[in-house]
């Protein structure tokens, strides 16, 4: 009689649809965010939501009245909360790339007509083997590579240079006692446009601990733009090639210098490299 009650006996196809609609969301929205700190708010409203389809069910007028105020007004903080969550989520999705006729673009990208800054292959060998100097002397570096997404803000907030790319003026910036060596280098249109910028930390919970400030920086605004970023570790020397939230080790210079000019992207054959 209790199923009756509540439905579970009279299902249709467009339930059957509705269930597995509900349940690939929450499917999706578990697997987005079930790394970060608000895992456990999403698991309480969902289990908020269970409770009112209970309530519900049963006509216990008062208690649905009381979720409901709470759901309704809660709505508005959840936008808030999840507000990192939310960005990076339709952030994600129109930077989400298709090939089309051999060419790699995202919906915004095709919709407005904008093509993807790629760095000539001369200057992206002296940016490669300006890395590889650093990381043999353990020199530590923070190289952000924009591609479509601005980054007037990041710029900004550090020391506009405008220079050539060139290795040896790489590696005087990084130098530990350059008053420009702490905080990222913005290189942009074939030129080192600004460097000792600030970039956000990611709030991801499940960076390993081997890596440091400059690797939860360069994960933060790949997660926050299309850039990739080229991180050396200080206490390592090792290279690190960081794009859309993934952290790649990389262990040979030619590689290296391929995801620099070939918009982060190896072919088949240069995969091996």
């Amino acid at each position: 009689m209790l199923l009756l009650d509540l439905g579970f006996l009279n299902i249709s196809l467009p339930d059957i649809l509705d269930i597995l609609m509900v349940a690939t969301i929450i499917y999706f929205a578990v697997r987005w965010i079930r790394h970060s700190s608000a895992m456990n708010i999403f698991i309480a409203i969902i289990v908020l939501l269970l409770v009112r389809l209970l309530v519900n069910a049963l006509d216990m007028k008062m208690m649905s009245a009381l979720l409901g105020a709470v759901i309704d007004i809660g709505t508005i903080a959840l936008v808030v909360i999840f507000q990192p969550e939310i960005r990076h989520f339709l952030s994600r999705i129109g930077r989400r790339k298709f090939t089309v006729n051999g060419s790699r673009k995202s919906i915004v990208d095709r919709i407005l007509r904008r093509e993807v800054e790629k760095m000539d292959a001369d200057l992206a060998d002296e940016v490669a083997r300006a890395c590889d100097e650093m990381a043999e002397q353990k020199v530590g570096a923070l190289i952000v590579i924009p591609r479509t997404d601005s980054l007037d803000a990041v710029i900004d907030s550090g020391d506009k240079i405008d220079a050539v790319i060139s290795k040896r003026l790489i590696e005087n910036i990084f130098f530990k006692n350059s008053p420009l060596h702490d905080g990222a280098m913005v290189l942009a249109s074939n030129r080192i446009i600004a460097a000792r910028c600030t970039l956000p930390i990611s709030t991801r919970e499940n960076i390993p601990a081997r890596y440091g400030m400059r690797h939860k920086a360069a994960v933060g605004i790949s997660e926050a733009s299309d850039a990739d970023v080229i991180v050396v570790s200080e206490q390592t020397g090792k290279i690190s090639w960081v794009s859309n939230g993934v952290i790649t080790p990389v262990n040979n210079i030619n590689t290296l210098k391929l995801l620099i000019a070939n918009d982060g992207q190896k072919t088949g054959s240069e995969a091996g490299v």
